[in-house]
């Protein structure tokens, strides 16, 4: 947490930041969305919440979305499906890493919601996503799971919405080598209040 650059990205509200290097949302039960196009710094927030949730002694687990999705759709498939929910409801926190970057199909959706649903008001959850929450019907191929996803994930909710240029490439657009255009793509489209 203490790495990253708030000057490079201003649109991060420092002291929020600061309020959830406190763990206070795990002790609640909150979630944390992190919004954002690539490259602006969600994993690495997410990171550095998960590392300060295991220095305090919680339990978490880190997941990449794709892999996740995939791993609840073979469970659901072999019949296992309530099995791996309770292994990815168990953890105090629960971290899914870049969701959105690949569309999925409706018995994933399905699955991610019974997901999020075992967790409502149980366990924590950071999700990080470079789509904003207009395009979640489209990623999940079903709108009706996406509203009901996202009704229960920002129900108790901190959400970033980070707008800012890519860390990785910003060496890049310097020295011309990458299109200043491309620098924004997929950031997010949402402006959401915190609660």
């Amino acid at each position: 947490m203490e790495e990253f650059d708030f000057a490079f990205q201003p649109s991060v509200d420092k002291r929020l930041v600061k309020e959830l290097g406190t763990l206070a949302f795990v002790a609640d039960g909150r979630n944390v969305i992190l919004l954002g196009p690539p490259g602006v710094g969600k994993t690495h927030l997410a990171v550095g919440l998960c590392t300060a949730a295991i220095r305090h002694g919680e339990s978490v687990l880190f997941v990449r979305a794709g892999q996740l999705m995939e791993d609840l759709r073979k469970a659901q498939a072999l019949n296992r499906l309530e099995h791996r929910l309770r292994y990815y409801a168990r953890p105090k926190l629960l971290v899914i890493d870049e969701f959105g970057v690949w569309p999925y199909d409706r018995l994933a959706a399905n699955a991610l919601f019974g997901l999020i649903a075992a967790r409502y008001e149980r366990g924590s959850v950071i999700l990080t996503a470079n789509k904003g929450f207009a395009d979640w019907g489209e990623v999940l191929g079903d709108p009706v799971v996406a509203s009901a996803i996202l009704d229960r994930l920002l129900h108790h909710s901190h959400v970033l919405n980070i707008k800012g240029e890519s860390y990785r490439l910003r060496e890049k657009k310097k020295s011309g080598l990458f299109p200043s255009a491309l620098v924004g793509i997929g950031e997010a489209s949402q402006e959401v209040q915190q609660p």
